[in-house]
């Protein structure tokens, strides 16, 4: 969140940046007055830090940064048929009284050493509830009734397939092995 906030504030200051450079360069060429070197210099490494946090954030994302302080138990724990896997859903708030709710669920593999794994992330609906379908299979519904578009539902075979609603853990460099599969909204 910190790293967010911290590129949010240099894109601006490097909007600034080049703002005040483009001036500098009209300035420079009608009025004969040097070249901006050191505005240059230090625009470009704006830009360079801007998108090194934006490549970042994008394909080096984990589940990792899910704010876990005011998280809120979902349902669950629900056990797989053989007893291989239990799945947890967690609630996460945020933006306060206008903002909203987000819900993960996790699996824990029982054989390997409690090893969990996040296979689930996206806004939470009104309508929320986790069963297996199968030894390996589970259906996570997640929707609001009087909105049909607003439906999040989906079957995830465990180990193989994950869901995160705008795609980060799809797009991740760091996560490629964890799924085969990844699904997005």
């Amino acid at each position: 969140m910190i790293l967010i906030l911290f590129g949010f504030l240099t894109f601006f200051l490097t909007a600034i940046l080049i703002l005040v450079l483009f001036v500098m360069i009209l300035i420079s060429l009608f009025k004969k007055k040097p070249f901006p070197k050191k505005l240059l210099i230090t625009t470009m490494a704006g830009v360079m830090l801007v998108s090194s946090i934006y490549l970042y954030e994008t394909y080096f994302f984990t589940f990792s940064e899910i704010d876990r302080e005011y998280i809120q138990k979902g349902p669950g724990p629900v056990t797989s048929p053989n007893e291989d896997f239990t799945a947890n859903a967690y609630f996460e708030l945020y933006g306060g009284a206008a903002g909203g709710v987000n819900v993960w669920v996790e699996i824990t593999n029982n054989n390997e050493k409690n090893k969990v794994q996040t296979v689930y992330y996206g806004d939470a609906k009104s309508n929320f509830s986790m069963e297996w379908v199968d030894e390996d299979i589970l259906y996570i519904l997640n929707e609001e009734p009087d909105h049909p578009n607003s439906k999040r539902s989906i079957e995830l075979e465990i180990g193989k397939e994950i869901y995160h609603e705008n795609g980060l853990a799809c797009k991740s460099l760091l996560m490629k092995e964890e799924y085969e599969t990844c699904y997005q909204n």
